[in-house]
């Protein structure tokens, strides 16, 4: 999850994504969640702290 009020669009995060769930979407940080493997890089080296990783939610069937 991004804080776009926090993002400064360095590009940090999508450098350091091992799996490129990281792209800019109107000049803002933002994680596709179906290629996010929930590493926490993104979260460790954004210098503003505007990524937070959280569990998704159980989908009911």
């Amino acid at each position: 999850m991004v804080d776009e009020k926090k993002c400064i669009s360095c590009g940090a995060c999508i450098a350091i994504c091992p799996v490129g769930a990281i792209k800019f979407v109107n000049g803002k940080a933002n994680i596709d969640p179906k290629k996010c493997i929930a590493c926490g890089s993104c979260q460790q080296f954004c210098p503003v702290e505007s990524i937070k990783i959280t569990k998704p939610e159980n989908k009911k069937k």
